[in-house]
């Protein structure tokens, strides 16, 4: 049991050092990484030459810390691959590009946040994109907000009560715990989430929720743009074609409409 136990904890560890790097804009050293963990720096060296050995992160010499290697980068290139999420959307969004002409994306819930999946690019000179891969809190911009107004509500309450301090990503990001549950409700009433520059400044979104055979949601799909064209009137306008593109993901994922049991009956 002891082994057991000690086995656990090491293979926690190494996923715990990896998830890090999901979040870091540069490397890692060894003191960051143990600091944030909790770890002794000699714990922290012997895992990260551990990672090395096996491809999953490269040393970084001249700023003395470490990067995500061709091991990582081959696991996430297969995950998306095989993820169904993304296969049930890429059809769907091309069609939505078709139709709105701006950039049209898949995010997929992860703990405490959510991730791009994929995008189909605009076809504009001037347009936005997104970065794939990367987790994005639940607190900021369309694609998050309306996967967080739908979580369960044990799961929405936890992460209300706990991350509404985050620091803002932009200067018209909501941090405040009252607003944030304002705009969480208006989003369950509505099934639409809309951005003005919340987490990317100078952009805006609009977003819906993608449900599974369960009805829990599992991501979320988004029309987005520069601000100037992505105003209040267009996003609106563009609204009937994203709902019937999130339904039809959500309805080959397996769900068969409505919304779970423990769902607000004031939404229903």
């Amino acid at each position: 049991m002891a082994a057991e136990s000690r086995g656990t904890e090491t293979a926690t560890r190494v996923a715990d050092v990896l998830l890090l790097f999901i979040d870091a804009s540069d490397s890692l050293g060894v003191s960051a990484i143990a600091r944030s963990l909790g770890l002794s720096k000699t714990v922290v060296h012997r895992t990260l030459s551990s990672l090395v050995e096996r491809g999953f992160l490269v040393s970084e010499p001249r700023a003395r810390g470490y990067l995500l290697g061709p091991s990582a980068a081959s696991l996430g290139a297969r995950a998306l691959r095989e993820s169904g999420l993304r296969s049930a959307a890429l059809p769907v969004m091309r069609r939505l590009q078709d139709a709105t002409g701006e950039t049209v994306t898949v995010s997929a819930k992860v703990p405490n946040g959510r991730v791009y999946l994929d995008q189909v690019e605009s076809n504009r000179e001037i347009k936005m994109t997104v970065e794939l891969g990367r987790r994005f809190p639940l607190h900021a911009g369309s694609s998050s907000t309306c996967i967080l107004a739908f979580l369960p509500a044990s799961e929405s309450s936890e992460y209300l009560n706990g991350h509404c301090a985050l620091e803002a990503l932009t200067t018209r990001t909501i941090t405040g715990p009252e607003e944030l549950r304002a705009r969480v409700a208006s989003v369950r009433a509505s099934g639409i989430s809309q951005s003005e520059g919340e987490r990317q400044q100078g952009a805006g979104s609009v977003a819906a929720p993608v449900f599974d055979v369960d009805g829990q949601v599992v991501g979320s799909i988004s029309v987005c743009g520069p601000g100037y064209r992505m105003h209040e009137q267009a996003r609106v306008a563009m609204i009937p074609d994203l709902r019937k593109a999130a339904d039809e993901v959500s309805r080959a994922l397996g769900w068969m409409g409505g919304l779970p049991k423990w769902f607000p009956e004031d939404v229903r």
